[in-house]
């Protein structure tokens, strides 16, 4: 259900999960097919490619096969393409667009119109003149399909694009090609000139849709949305627009006046969870202790209606503070042994963001699991496989251990990563060389926390096998693993990486498996264990938001970075470390588990070297 946002210049509808997002959005494209249909127009479609978008492409997909859509009359536009990139290459905008889309349903191939990025540079100029005179005489684009960048970028036009541009060759922002690198496996690697349509030409279209999911974009949605119109942020242009419109998920829209600090905007209904947020948000507004807010603080921030109904101010800070205490918890899962089970999506989050937590467990005697959902190997330098296909070698040699195959597996993964291009899928055995890295790695930091070999279950889950940043949609055979692995180990207590701000989309993926395994398991049985969501990899849950935290001592900190150390291809050169943190993460990880501790010690808690917080699951499906 879209949940219509109130006090932003652009209207904006927030959905629980992508699946809702992208189903509503498909529907909304589909309507405008029909209508023209049914009067005998063509209908004109502006199209991005973007994993972002995947999901409303597999729904209009299902539409044609199921539904007897029809795109027999439309014409297609796509909005950008990276210059000088073959289009034979993954990363080929038009490549992907008819590998998911396109090609799928019955669009006539005269009618597909894609940005060439092969054109010479002494005939661009004409070149894009001439994709807007196909535009002008398709008869202007009905229906426009646009994601956002981390900068407020759309399509390829970057911050301080011109707002009267039309087709032409851009240069890529650094933000853009630092997003983009995992896509090419290195920033190196990414093209720094892209052909994308204007922002006059997004302008002229008659319907425009931005979508967005995920935290990392919250920034970029709220300077679109609200704040005044700017060529620094192109999106902002939108609201000149007079049919635009944002459909983002919960987490993209975090940072929006209404969602964050709806008190500001309007009434609200003081629920415990809102009387909690207002609470510590006044609290960090005045840089008081709750314990020292007075009626004048809740007066002079817009709180008068929760001071008029649940006050009085030592009434309601001292109802906080004993919510924020009761959170404080030693021994998350109790004293009494029980069987623990974590999922980690790759095979360093486990450590990186719940190390601390692990270590409790395992002394206080319970019996800890931990599932690597991925194998991780495409986040690995290229040079770490050689480094290992010398060490098998030398080792043979050393034992008179088949010293002919080892000199074969070493000369074939030379070969292969001499040939491989920038952004290719590696070999099946360079590929399965890396795998084995990140296993032995995730075994070590396993072992620094006490578990032993029998409690690690690799998963390997299909979806992700596909060598590149690009994964196929996750299915019932990664559905079935997840579901196996959790029946097979009956746990009390699981624990699933809820950082959805995972820039790659795995954390996304894995979590929405495991959920939709539980659900399954509780619809069957009646029942489920308990679930809490960990983060750290890439943001920490808000004080607000935290049911759980688990105080660590220095030594436990220590420990936890000796772990995240064992990960050593990730250490130093981390290959995807993120696009806005490049740090690593022990700095990360370290840096965020003490703020945590700073803020419960500014808002008047005791004071702890480090903390690692939790939330508790609440039965939804993302």
């Amino acid at each position: 259900m879209a949940l219509p946002v109130t006090g932003t210049r652009i209207p904006c509808y927030v959905f629980e999960g992508e699946t809702p997002t992208a189903n509503y959005v498909a529907r909304v494209m589909a309507h405008l097919i029909q209508e023209r249909r049914s009067v005998g127009r063509w209908a004109v479609l502006g199209l991005s490619a973007s994993s972002a978008l995947a999901g409303i492409y597999r729904e209009l997909v299902r539409l044609h096969r199921e539904e007897s859509l029809d795109f027999s009359r439309i014409i297609v536009f796509n909005m950008e393409e990276f210059y000088g990139l073959d289009e034979n290459r993954l990363q080929h905008h038009g490549r992907w667009l008819r590998e998911v889309f396109l090609s799928n349903v019955n669009i006539r191939p005269e009618n597909i119109h894609l940005l060439d990025s092969s054109v010479p540079p002494e005939q661009v100029e004409e070149y894009c003149y001439r994709y807007e005179e196909r535009i002008r005489r398709a008869g202007g684009i009905d229906f426009l399909l646009l994601t956002l960048g981390r900068n407020g970028r759309i399509a390829g036009n970057e911050p301080f694009s011109v707002q009267r541009s039309r087709t032409r060759l851009a240069v890529l922002d650094p933000i853009t090609r630092r997003e983009c690198a995992a896509e090419f496996f290195h920033e190196d690697h990414v093209p720094i000139q892209k052909l994308t349509v204007g922002i006059e030409t997004i302008l002229s279209s008659r319907e425009i849709a931005v979508v967005a999911y995920g935290e990392e974009f919250s920034r970029a949605v709220r300077a679109a949305l609200e704040e005044p119109m700017s060529d620094g942020v192109p999106a902002s242009f939108l609201q000149q627009h007079a049919n635009a419109a944002f459909y983002v998920d919960e987490a993209a829209a975090a940072n929006l006046t209404a969602v964050a600090t709806p008190w500001l905007v309007g009434p609200v209904e003081w629920t415990d969870d809102m009387i909690k947020r207002a609470v510590l948000w006044l609290a960090q507004q005045t840089k008081k202790a709750l314990l020292k807010l007075d009626g004048d603080d809740f007066r002079s921030h817009n709180l008068h209606q929760l001071l008029r109904h649940h006050g009085p101010a030592a009434r309601l800070a001292h109802r906080v503070f004993r919510q924020l205490m009761d959170t404080i918890q030693y021994h998350p899962a109790g004293r009494t042994p029980i069987r623990v089970l974590v999922f980690s999506p790759h095979p360093d989050d486990d450590v990186i963001s719940m190390g601390g937590t692990i270590l409790r467990l395992v002394e206080d005697g319970h019996e800890v699991h931990i599932a690597y959902m991925v194998s991780g190997n495409i986040a690995v330098n290229d040079h770490d496989v050689i480094q290992i296909a010398d060490l098998v070698r030398e080792v043979n040699r050393r034992f008179a251990i088949d010293e002919q195959k080892s000199a074969e597996l070493d000369a074939q993964v030379r070969r292969c990563l001499a040939a491989k291009q920038p952004g290719q899928p590696d070999d099946p055995v360079v590929s399965e060389l890396k795998s084995l890295l990140r296993w032995s790695e995730a075994k070590a930091a396993a072992a620094v926390c006490g578990i032993p070999d029998h409690q690690l279950h690799f998963l390997d889950l299909p979806f992700y096998r596909t060598g590149t940043i690009a994964k196929k949609p996750a299915g019932q055979e990664d559905l079935a693993i997840v579901r196996e692995c959790i029946e097979k180990l009956a746990p009390a207590q699981v624990y699933v990486a809820g950082d959805l701000s995972d820039p790659h989309g795995t954390h996304r993926v894995c979590a929405r498996l495991i959920f939709q395994a539980l659900k399954q398991i509780e619809n069957e049985s009646g029942k489920r264990p308990d679930v809490l969501l960990y983060r750290g990899a890439w943001e920490e849950w808000a004080p607000h938001q935290i049911d759980i935290a688990v105080p660590l001592s220095p030594r436990d900190l220590n420990l936890k970075k000796q772990a995240i150390f064992r990960h050593e291809s990730q250490k130093d050169t981390a290959l995807f470390p993120g696009p806005d943190d490049p740090r690593e993460f022990w700095e990360r990880a370290e840096e965020r588990n003490r703020n945590t501790a700073e803020q419960y010690n500014q808002f008047g808690l005791p004071e702890y070297f480090a903390m690692e917080a939790f939330r508790l699951w609440d039965g939804r499906v993302i």
